[in-house]
């Protein structure tokens, strides 16, 4: 009887065991599988992330330009360069550039030198060929941060003798336009662009350089809005 009683313990300890090994082995196989799961979830939710990342990405735009009438040194009302704009003394390209912003909703940048230019339009146009005459690069006293970060920069100036104004020479000097996109607006008093879209083409050889620039006379900026626009809109904006 004590062998046989001894045969049925050693049987069911062996089964107890056996139940145990298999019970283990059924915990691992779910954690295995959790984690492989896991991993999956998390290399996919990586690609959405990257994919929503890619398509929230904006193009980022400047609006860089340069008027004499904020670089005068004195009161708006009684420099050449200004123009009334809804009862508001402002210059010129400062107008458009608001105008542009309004579209497009660039970040906008006035161009700024230590030079002080004359106030009186005949001195200020004197002033401008002495400047050519003499090739000056005056200096720069504005300086944009980051400028990697733009992709497209709207580049506004006055018609100076059929060219732009030296300041502008001096501004292309400084930044490198590489892979960019370079859109001229302009204002004259009677000269239009003249070549200054090609100049600005042969200073940024490695630009993109809309040839589609935007110019109008000093005499219509305070009313020039809708051409803007219409003009913004033929370049997708």
């Amino acid at each position: 009887m004590k062998k046989l009683a001894s045969l049925i313990l050693s049987a069911v300890l062996a089964l107890s065991f056996s139940a145990c090994r298999n019970s283990g082995t059924g915990v691992a196989n779910d954690t295995s599988a959790n984690q492989t799961q896991s991993e999956s979830t998390s290399a996919e939710n990586n690609t959405q992330s990257e994919i929503s990342t890619s398509e929230s990405s904006d193009t980022n735009v400047l609006i860089a330009y340069f008027t004499a009438a904020e670089n005068s040194g004195v009161d708006a009302v009684s420099s050449a360069s200004y123009s009334m704009v809804n009862g508001e003394a402002v210059g010129r390209l400062r107008a458009i550039a608001n105008m542009i912003q309004t579209k497009t909703g660039g970040e906008l940048f006035s161009i700024q030198t230590s030079v002080v230019y004359p106030t009186d339009g005949g001195e200020l146009i004197e002033y401008a060929a002495d400047e050519q005459a003499n090739d000056a690069r005056p200096e720069l006293t504005s300086h944009i941060d980051d400028f990697e970060k733009y992709d497209v920069v709207f580049v506004g100036y006055p018609n100076w003798w059929a060219d732009l104004p030296q300041v502008m020479y001096s501004f292309f000097d400084e930044y490198d336009f590489s892979g960019k996109t370079i859109i001229p607006f302009n204002v004259h008093n009677g000269s239009r662009l003249s070549r200054t879209v090609e100049t600005i083409a042969e200073l940024e050889p490695d630009a993109a350089v809309e040839t589609n620039a935007f110019t109008i006379s000093e005499h219509n900026v305070p009313d020039a809005e809708k051409e803007v626009s219409d003009w913004l809109e033929e370049l997708g904006y």
